[in-house]
This record gives C-alpha cells, sequence and structure tokens, in this order.
C-alpha cells in the first residue's frame, strides 16, 4: 500500500518559507493541486500532505490530473495511486491535441494546452468549492520563462506566485517558486515517487525554446553558482505581481 513520505528538511523548509512569506493558505482554505504525476507535482502533493498535517493553519487537500488523450502521455497509473493514499481526487479527460489542431490559431501548441488545462481545472475547482489552485513550477521553471520572455517576446515576465484568476474566485499558488529543480528529481528519486514521463506531441520534432533556455541556464551556473539567487532577486518584483489582489481575497468563508 503506498503511503506519503516525509520530503527532506531542506524542501519543507524552503517550501514553508514561501507558504509563510507570501500567505499562501489561510484557515479554512480547500486546496486543489494540479497534478501531473511529474516529478514536481508529485514533489509537492508530498510537501502540502506533510503541512497539511503538521501546518497550524487547517486546510483540506485534494488532486487533479487533466488527461489530454494522447498516446505518448497516459497518467491513469496515477488514480490508483491517489486511491491508495486517500486523497480526494478528480481525473478529467479531454482531447486537447485533437482540439488544438482544429482549433489552435496564431498560437503555440503549449499555450493552448495551458489554457485547455487551467480552464477544466478552475471549472472542476469552482463545482467542488476550492478556491486555491496549487501549482507545481520550481524556481528553474520561473527562470527560464523570464529569460524566454525577455529574449524572444521583448518583455520582463515571467510566473507568479501568488495571484488571483481572472474572475476573482480563485487564487493560484506556486510553493515551490523557490525550490531548485535538482531538489524534486532527488526527493522523487528517494522516495520512489511513480513519476510518469510527460511526453509533448508538439515536440517531438525540435527542442522546445524552455530546452534550450534550461541548457543555457545550466551552463552559465556552472561558472557562476550563485547565478539563480540572483536571478530569484532580479525577477522578485515579477514573482510578486498580483500579490495584493490575491491578499485582499482573504480567507474562504467557512
Amino acid at each position: 500500500m503506498s503511503e506519503f513520505v516525509k520530503p527532506p528538511k531542506s524542501l519543507l523548509r524552503t517550501v514553508g518559507q514561501t507558504l509563510v512569506q507570501y500567505r499562501m493558505l489561510n484557515e479554512g482554505d480547500r486546496v486543489l493541486l494540479g497534478l501531473s504525476g511529474g516529478k514536481d507535482s508529485l514533489s509537492l502533493l508530498h510537501i502540502l500532505e506533510h503541512f497539511r498535517r503538521h501546518a497550524p493553519v487547517r486546510f483540506t487537500l485534494a488532486a487533479i490530473t487533466i488527461d489530454p488523450m494522447s498516446e505518448s502521455f497516459d497518467p491513469s497509473p496515477l488514480k490508483p495511486y491517489l486511491a491508495a493514499l486517500g486523497v480526494p481526487y478528480f481525473y478529467e479527460s479531454q482531447p486537447i491535441v485533437t482540439l488544438a489542431d482544429r482549433h489552435m490559431d496564431n498560437d503555440s501548441y503549449c499555450a493552448f494546452c495551458s489554457r485547455m488545462k487551467r480552464g477544466l481545472m478552475y471549472k472542476v475547482a469552482r463545482e467542488n468549492g476550492f478556491n486555491v489552485l496549487a501549482l507545481g513550477q520550481h524556481l528553474d521553471d520561473l527562470a527560464e520563462s523570464f529569460l524566454m520572455s525577455a529574449f524572444h517576446g521583448g518583455r520582463l515576465n515571467t510566473m507568479k506566485v501568488h495571484y488571483l484568476n481572472d474572475a476573482g474566485d480563485v487564487r493560484i499558488i506556486r510553493p515551490l517558486a523557490r525550490v531548485r529543480e535538482r531538489q524534486t528529481r532527488d526527493f522523487a528519486q528517494a522516495a520512489g515517487l511513480p513519476v510518469i514521463h510527460e511526453n509533448c506531441p508538439a515536440c517531438f520534432d525540435s527542442p522546445t525554446q524552455r530546452a534550450h533556455m534550461k541548457a543555457l541556464l545550466g551552463a552559465e551556473e556552472a561558472g557562476h553558482p550563485m547565478l539563480f539567487k540572483s536571478l530569484l532577486s532580479a525577477m522578485r518584483p515579477l514573482m510578486e505581481a498580483g500579490l495584493e489582489a490575491a491578499l485582499a481575497a482573504g480567507p474562504r468563508e467557512p
């Protein structure tokens, strides 16, 4: 039988500080975790469950997986795993690949897929009374997005750490925003988490821009070990965009 694994202290310390600094969780919050089955979201599942059990703030936790119905990616093995853990679980299937072929206009496949998945997660959150959506992007993801936006979009932008959606009814949090990718990878491997490797059908023929940014950052960090600390400082105002509105939304009404 599957059981929750206690994450290492380094992960708990970093995530705990992020949760507190950005006031991500309030008493009575109902948190829905976007679970792809990758190392990051699976790690976040175990981290949040640890805080659910031990933190002074009481909140509930559930998970959701969006199955894009692609031949290259099957997240269905998560169903028995979540059942064994006893986590409330929502599994939504949507033919996103087919829909992208039919309806995608002047947009990237990744952007279309992201919007589709986010819309489904919001729908499930609203229908089931969840007011917080937790996502598993980490510091490496934020840094890659920052460079992609600057290099290819001509803008200074990255993922936000805590903000309110456009409809004003769901707060989005990224508790791993200061965690390095290698930390989730090491934890997932050591804990034997059932990682499902996602293969995006849009990325078979050529590496993505994100892959190029990852390689660039890796090469730079080899010569400058403090690179990500510097990037975190540079990105902080961008990460905190929308924070005031999220905090003003306040705790969930009982």
